[in-house]
């Protein structure tokens, strides 16, 4: 950063994780003395509450609590059985987590290319599937559902499983349907930067299936039966009572919060429409705005002026998976969509903790430099 942009005032913030509420503030000291007085600081009660609330919330038989959106994911592809000579097929724009948790496992991530609402186009990954497929894996890329009907029909045609990485989308909806609902299974991210938030690491698996339920109870602790005996190698995954009693305390927010993103949302749109490119809806989707992604032409001179004027904006993801040193030997280089809008997106802050007023200067501030 350069000195000018340092000595710049934050005037409007990408994020504000502070608990600024006293009601709230109290309501959570309440929940971590009620913690510390029961003394289960392990898979306490808090942990299978929370299971059996987001469960429900996502029309699902199960739900099991783990330590992070990534160990969601990985731990939710082995219970999968997905593994060394198997490919699954996910986007090539998310957050490297998704590549990491389908490699690790020994399996190959297969990157296909995005549609222009950012997520992946179910034909495109149509065309990538070879005898090898074992999975799909969808991410609900901004809190945008992917087109899960499509993505469904595609696995059941070629008998494939499907993982639903709703890890940006707790809440969101389509075509009727809630975030989590679809696939054998469905994984999220409940990090302090979602719109569904603990105050460190969460995740949580849902499904329906009883045996991938039991399995993911072992995985998360070890791989181990009855906390002792190990039956396959596997890792510490367990969420945290304390973040469970957290989430637990904010679940009934959860509702106001994306209604005020919602209202955020539609502050912009009738402002930038005519200068950047806006996020859209379609007909049965409602998009819970865990960022607001423009597409912008001369995106990083509009970052920086941006900066000059205290706004604080963010590149999400500057680079697409397939792109990263650690994917460099899977050679694969042709995504003709995503490389033409990853050098355009840009989000500009939208949480809900901004007023009419941080809104009007930041769309103000980019209509003026667009002249």
């Amino acid at each position: 950063m350069s000195m000018v942009a340092s000595n710049i005032k934050t005037k409007v913030p990408f994020l504000d994780l502070r608990v600024t509420d006293d009601n709230e503030r109290q309501n959570l000291l309440a929940a971590v003395d009620a913690m510390l007085r029961h003394g289960r600081i392990v898979l306490g009660p808090e942990v299978q509450e929370l299971e059996r609330e987001i469960a429900l919330r996502c029309g699902r038989k199960y739900g099991v609590g783990v330590n992070s959106g990534t160990d969601a994911l990985y731990l939710g592809l082995k219970s999968l059985g997905i593994g060394k000579g198997d490919e699954v097929i996910t986007t090539v724009l998310s957050w490297i987590a998704t590549a990491n948790a389908i490699a690790l496992t020994g399996a190959t991530p297969i990157f296909a290319d995005i549609d222009d609402d950012l997520n992946v186009d179910p034909a495109r990954v149509e065309r990538l599937i070879t005898p090898r497929t074992k999975a799909l894996m969808s991410v609900h890329y901004t809190g945008k559902m992917c087109r899960m009907t499509q993505l469904m029909q595609i696995a059941n045609e070629h008998n494939l499983l499907v993982v639903e990485d709703a890890s940006q989308a707790f809440d969101a909806r389509y075509q009727g349907r809630i975030a989590g609902s679809f696939g054998d299974i469905a994984c999220f991210s409940m990090n302090p930067m979602k719109v569904f938030a603990a105050c460190g690491e969460a995740g949580m698996v849902v499904t329906d299936r009883e045996d991938i339920y039991e399995k993911l109870i072992s995985l998360r602790y070890n791989g181990t039966i009855n906390r002792e005996e190990c039956v396959e190698t596997s890792l510490n995954g367990r969420l945290d009572t304390l973040q469970a009693a957290i989430l637990l305390r904010r679940l009934d927010g959860v509702k106001d919060i994306i209604q005020k993103r919602r209202e955020i949302a539609s502050w912009y749109d009738p402002q930038l429409k005519d200068v950047v490119g806006i996020p859209k809806e379609a007909g049965g989707e409602e998009d819970v705005y865990y960022t607001y992604q423009i597409r912008a032409d001369r995106r990083n001179e509009l970052k920086t002026f941006l900066e000059t004027r205290g706004i604080e904006t963010k590149i999400q993801h500057p680079y697409l998976m397939a792109d990263q040193p650690a994917y460099q030997h899977l050679q694969q280089k042709i995504f003709p969509n995503a490389r033409r809008l990853v050098e355009r997106i840009l989000c500009i802050p939208a949480h809900e903790k901004l007023t009419r007023a941080d809104i009007d200067y930041v769309a103000s501030n980019i209509r003026e430099f667009y002249g």
